[in-house]
């Protein structure tokens, strides 16, 4: 079995190897070290001159790539932590994400910004941030999440071979995890159907019985497998789970046959639950011909992360509150 990191930095291979036009640049990606999460390692050695490590600028980083990918490049930016995205917000909001339609459609800006989010490692409250929130319903920009169930490494390689710009969400948490193999583990009475090609949602079920609909996405996946797996065992409650791979711009059509079954839905994201993924996937849902559903939000309570891992714990959506959460809305 392979690991998320395993497949992300075979993406990045593949797509070097594939096009001499793509470039790496960002803070401490040189060997030996290969990156904060180590995502780059090898790969200056092996494309020494198209991975370039850079001062701390995110500024200047994005805007650097954002003149490479007009000119015909194809950067792929990292971003050291996810929290640090803030400091390039003007470069991607106003220029990178604008630039095609400015120029009516004279230039592009082929880049992708990769960057780690997330807690659940104790590094408190400015590196733990799930903050892709703040980028989301930006036209002009895709906002791409890896996950477990697809391969990392193809989706990142279609964000870089995609004509828009892209920032791409890795989990600091995924890393280390190894890809769902259907037929293993709790997944071996599961199906999985893949919806979409190049930026997939799957849709993850075992039956017709279901009695809850579930939205989410990257990491958050995990969480919700394991609370669905042990509500099926413990209560018998079924769930269809629908994991987006594409969080901007997304379709929620794919969730409609299921919601007029199930009336019952609950989005679970990492990001605080005010004005969050999720908020706009309720908003939406509601605004659609689906009636009389039942809608609940689960993600990070609307606190700074904790040093401490009891209170980031505390703050941070779980497996029991996503179990809970399910019990109390089929009445249990």
């Amino acid at each position: 079995m392979t690991t998320v990191l395993h497949q992300l930095t075979t993406g990045l291979i593949r797509s070097m190897e594939k096009d001499n036009s793509v470039y790496l640049i960002g803070e401490d990606i040189l060997d030996p070290y290969g990156g904060a999460f180590k995502v780059t390692k090898g790969l200056s050695g092996r494309f020494p001159e198209r991975v370039w490590t850079t001062p701390i600028s995110e500024a200047s980083i994005v805007g650097l790539a954002i003149g490479m990918a007009m000119r015909g490049l194809r950067p792929v930016v990292e971003i050291m932590f996810g929290d640090f995205l803030t400091l390039t917000m003007d470069q991607i909001i106003n220029h990178a994400s604008k630039f095609r339609w400015v120029y009516n459609n004279q230039v592009k800006v082929p880049m992708v910004v990769r960057t780690p989010m997330g807690g659940h490692r104790g590094y408190g409250p400015t590196h733990s941030q799930c903050l892709e929130k703040l980028f989301l319903g930006i036209p002009g920009l895709r906002v791409v999440a890896a996950n477990t169930v697809g391969d990392p490494g193809l989706l990142l390689e279609n964000a870089i071979f995609d004509d828009d710009p892209v920032l791409f969400i890795e989990h600091k948490l995924l890393y280390p995890c190894q890809l769902v193999e259907p037929g293993k583990a709790e997944f071996q009475d599961w199906n999985i159907e893949k919806i979409g090609d190049m930026y997939p949602t799957y849709w993850i079920n075992i039956n017709n019985k279901s009695k809850v609909t579930i939205a989410t996405y990257g990491y958050n996946f995990e969480l919700v497998r394991q609370a669905a797996h042990e509500l099926l065992i413990e209560e018998e409650i079924y769930s269809d789970i629908y994991l987006f791979s594409q969080l901007n711009p997304t379709s929620l059509s794919v969730m409609s046959e299921s919601l007029r079954k199930t009336k019952k839905l609950v989005t679970v994201e990492e990001g605080t639950v005010t004005m969050g993924w999720g908020s706009e996937v309720a908003a939406r849902v509601s605004e659609s011909d689906q009636k009389n559903l039942k809608i609940i939000r689960i993600g990070a309570k609307d606190y700074p992360i904790a040093n401490s891992r009891i209170l980031e714990d505390q703050i941070l959506p779980s497996k029991n509150e996503i179990k809970m959460t399910i019990k109390k809305m089929v009445g249990l």
